[in-house]
């Protein structure tokens, strides 16, 4: 039998992940293997861990890599922080909430679920008055919420958080790299991304940053595995952590000087994460913030101008995902499938109540460029011409183009 090279079709990825790698990024991971005790490795390990700290915005030391995608993650941070019976508040405005009440749950936590419209945030005053009602161990919140396009505002919300003594646990898989977070000055307690999106690398990290707090619930539910075992390893006093593989208290051990034999590091994955990383430092944080940002508004200009309607809380809007309402009569998956069969072009439908109502555009990490902005609008006015949308034809690239121009002033 004879298969196929692989090859894959030229594709601009403009969907809410993943998105284009960095082409350095995907040079990197073509390197030397090593092994993952050669002293050349460890020292990328703490670079990288490092480097995470400042996109983070933290000086958490429990700061590193997990080798599972963004989700893995979030379990794995979830599941070490949260315990059998722990309450935990999880604020839902879109499909991820309700994910992480599915973790949860599947580790015996009491779910406390606060729902929202989606298309809408929540605000501040909606979660005191829930921690005035009752106790929480914890407050899990997305920070973007990728279905819906909306992003949650959390430096209050953090501040609530530590006054009630709730631990805030943040899903920032879509937002970090693209749009601000501030770990330490936001009072979040655990924060979690992943690689696919913003950071601009391959699915297949997690990053994660927990606090001190989180880390002494870790050391009270340690239990290090028979055959890897020292004399100094005594289990904690609380219910150990259900995952091996996830686990927060083996993995703290790996990534620290002791370097614990608990797998085996993704070596080309080291490589590109520390490589997305270093890209981002070169850029600056708040380089990059402009970025998508500038970005963000050259598209919305260009969708305005052309006629299609934004969904949400515009207000809240992300600046890395815009959903449009697929005009009346129209089939969504005839535009998508016409801007990815005819232009290399792909965007994203929702789901749940949103399926087949609205229109995802992403606009991350390296696929955040004035070409696939301009490229993207022009494209989608064709295609919604050849639908027989009533639009306002060459008016969405010019009024992108304007917004280019008056920022270069």
């Amino acid at each position: 039998m004879k298969f196929k090279e692989i090859n894959p079709s030229p594709r601009t990825l403009m969907t809410p992940g993943p998105v284009e790698a960095d082409p350095r990024v995907l040079r990197a991971m073509g390197a030397h293997i090593l092994g993952q005790f050669d002293p050349e490795f460890t020292a990328l390990m703490n670079e990288t861990m490092e480097m995470e700290r400042y996109v983070f915005q933290t000086q958490n030391k429990m700061t590193y890599l997990v080798d599972t995608t963004s989700r893995g993650g979030l379990e794995t941070v979830l599941t070490g922080a949260i315990c059998p019976g722990d309450k935990v508040l999880i604020p839902a405005f879109g499909r991820f909430g309700y994910l992480l009440a599915e973790i949860l749950e599947r580790c015996g936590a009491d779910i406390t679920l606060l729902e929202r419209e989606w298309g809408t945030v929540f605000e501040p005053e909606e979660i005191e008055e829930a921690l005035k009602k009752d106790s929480y161990k914890a407050v899990a919140f997305i920070h973007g919420e990728t279905s819906t396009s909306m992003m949650q505002p959390l430096k209050e919300i953090g501040e609530i958080c530590e006054k009630y003594g709730a631990l805030l646990i943040v899903d920032a898989v879509a937002t970090l790299g693209g749009a601000e977070v501030h770990v330490d000055d936001w009072k979040l307690s655990a924060c979690i991304s992943g690689t696919q999106k913003c950071i601009s690398a391959p699915s297949g990290s997690a990053l994660i940053t927990y606090n001190e707090q989180i880390e002494e619930i870790v050391k009270k539910r340690k239990k290090v595995e028979k055959g890897i075992r020292t004399a100094d390893d005594v289990n904690g006093s609380l219910a150990g952590i259900p995952s091996n593989y996830l686990d927060l208290a083996q993995l703290e051990d790996y990534w620290s000087p002791r370097r614990l034999n608990h797998h085996t590091e993704a070596t080309s994955m080291q490589y590109a994460v520390h490589e997305a990383l270093r890209c981002i430092m070169d850029e600056t944080l708040e380089a990059r913030w402009a970025r998508h940002s500038l970005n963000d508004k050259a598209l919305c200009a260009g969708l305005n101008a052309m006629g299609l309607s934004i969904f949400g809380d515009i207000e809240h809007k992300m600046p890395v995902v815009t959903a449009i309402n697929i005009p009346e009569g129209v089939d969504g998956k005839v535009i998508r499938g016409t801007l990815l069969n005819e232009f290399g072009i792909e965007i994203a439908t929702s789901f749940g109540p949103l399926d087949g109502k609205i229109l995802r555009i992403g606009n991350m990490g390296y696929s955040s460029q004035k070409r696939n902005i301009l490229i993207l609008l022009g494209a989608l006015e064709a295609v919604m011409l050849q639908n027989h949308v009533k639009i306002a034809t060459g008016e969405g690239v010019a009024a992108a183009m304007e917004v280019y121009k008056n920022a270069e002033k």
